[in-house]
């Protein structure tokens, strides 16, 4: 397996994780408002609260779920190609690494 799978899956995953947060986004703030999202919140008929509070709940649904598909797309590629990707494998040790002084 190389990075062409890797961007594959990553790619799959993104659009994947991006229709299952925009249903959870939605579903989410009709059962915690009772209304519909914003169409648009940064129209200025939106209310700032509202505006706000729709742009933090999107944003964690959207991390949440791209979170949780690349997490499964790498741990699929791991257990398939018995290492990580290399892209993914880089940003790990270049986390990792310890700051020199």
């Amino acid at each position: 397996m190389g990075s062409l799978v890797w961007k594959v899956l990553g790619t799959g995953g993104a659009i994947l994780a991006g229709i299952l947060a925009r249903k959870v986004t939605v579903t989410g703030w009709k059962v915690a408002t009772g209304n519909e999202p914003p169409a648009n919140p940064e129209d200025p008929e939106v209310e700032w609260k509202e505006a706000l509070a729709f742009a933090m709940f999107s944003g964690a649904v959207v991390g949440l779920a791209r979170l949780l598909t690349t997490k499964k797309a790498a741990d699929f590629y791991n257990r398939s190609a018995g290492h990580l990707p290399k892209d993914l494998q880089k940003k790990i040790d270049k986390s990792n690494a310890q700051p020199t002084v």
